[in-house]
């Protein structure tokens, strides 16, 4: 089996895994589960040769696990200046650069939003990475990153259609961001 298959074959595992990605409503599943994906995925890359888009797939995955635990503007900017250095050091085509700039959208929104607000703006960065993928020949990748396109979209719709009938779908999300907050609070006044 050639280098090619192996990439190919890694590259629709990481499909395999990310495909129920965007469905959870739970922040924490989904974090834990974008994380998985991007590590494989990031793998995926190395194998076929995008460096950048491997190193800003595995600063993903450590990223989104890192967003479990804080939300600090200081780890953000890290995350983000990592992303520019490492993807841009081996920068070889213009198109190389779509999955820094989806890796730096995404952070911002990982770091700073959360429930259908921090959906759309990692719509925004699919977007980049598909057509990066499409670009690089990356069966798995395109087919992953197509279907968190179509399926983070539709889900995007149907949460803001609850939210019109007064659903709110991220209560409990809400409600664990509002308890950290509290203990973040508490922690600061004492």
């Amino acid at each position: 089996m050639n280098l090619e298959w192996l990439a190919q074959g890694v590259g629709i595992i990481a499909f395999i895994i990310g495909i129920t990605t965007f469905i959870n409503r739970d922040e924490r599943r989904f974090k834990k589960q974008l994380s998985c994906y991007s590590a494989v995925i990031a793998c995926h890359f190395v194998l076929m040769g995008a460096w950048p888009a491997g190193m800003s797939a595995g600063l993903n995955a450590l990223r989104t696990l890192i967003t479990l635990r804080t939300r600090s503007l200081w780890v953000m900017a890290a995350f983000i200046a990592l992303t520019l250095t490492l993807g841009l050091a081996k920068l070889q085509h213009p198109m190389e650069l779509l999955p820094i700039v989806g890796t730096t959208v995404s952070t911002w929104a990982l770091f700073r939003w959360h429930g259908l607000g921090m959906r759309c703006i990692i719509w925004c960065s699919t977007v980049c990475w598909v057509a990066h993928n499409f670009w690089l020949g990356s069966i798995g990748g395109t087919l992953i990153e197509a279907s968190f396109l179509v399926m983070n979209g539709l889900n995007i719709i149907r949460f803001r259609r609850m939210q019109r009938r007064g659903i709110d779908p991220f209560r409990v999300e809400r409600a664990v961001i509002e308890q950290a907050s509290a203990r973040a609070d508490g922690g600061r006044a004492g």
